[in-house]
């Protein structure tokens, strides 16, 4: 039998936010928080309610409580918003998640997912099937933590577009290292560039302010 040495630390396993895993989260990739984060962003897309189907209300300027008024002269028509377009449209909401299933389905074996209908049924099809496999995927895909992260960040894309909030303005903050990290108050978690450091969400935004370099 061989003794580990003893100057070798060991290092109790993490999720990708950064939180330590519990006890029995050992044999897991991600923790269930974490789960339960993306199971929570994924209820609020599908169906007739949802936040897919609420975006096609920000397409127009004017709609959703903007205040536009329209000269009675024949000018050309207003044009789309182009972000819940974006998000609407092939390449957005749908195909990332679509994706994702993709990558999940390779990781387990399983054969190619077929989609059908238009983008709304398609929408359904894959946040159901995601769903229904978060349970496996938390517990060994290796890029769980990327898929919460892309996710969570799609769906607060959409919130923002349907109740015309703002973007979150980054701020940043200091690693003891000296590197500087640029957050969000929703900021899952943060790996420092610099030495390499995770923190979870509590820790990355109990960091002090950056110092503002001068002018």
């Amino acid at each position: 039998m061989h003794d580990q040495p003893a100057d070798i630390e060991y290092e109790w396993p993490t999720c990708g936010c950064g939180r330590q895993l519990r006890h029995d989260e050992l044999d897991r990739t991600a923790c269930r928080l974490c789960q339960e984060r993306a199971d929570q962003a994924l209820r609020q897309l599908p169906g007739p309610d949802g936040l897919y189907a609420q975006l096609a209300t920000r397409l127009m300027p004017g709609r959703g409580g903007d205040s536009i008024v329209v000269s009675a002269s024949r000018t050309a028509p207003l044009p789309l918003r182009l972000e819940p377009l974006n998000l609407m449209a092939r390449g957005g909401v749908v195909t990332v998640l679509q994706t994702w299933q993709i990558d999940w389905h390779e990781h387990f074996g399983w054969t190619h997912p077929r989609w059908n209908g238009g983008l709304q049924q398609q929408l359904d099809e894959v946040v159901r099937a995601l769903r229904n496999n978060l349970e496996g995927a938390a517990s060994t895909h290796p890029a769980f933590a990327e898929f919460v992260t892309e996710t969570t960040s799609l769906v607060r894309q959409c919130e923002r577009q349907i109740t015309g909030e703002r973007k979150e303005r980054p701020i940043a903050v200091a690693c003891p290292c000296g590197a500087t990290l640029r957050v969000t108050v929703s900021t899952p978690g943060a790996r420092c560039y610099g030495c390499g450091t995770q923190y979870a969400r509590e820790e990355v935004l109990g960091l002090p302010l950056a110092q503002r370099a001068a002018a």
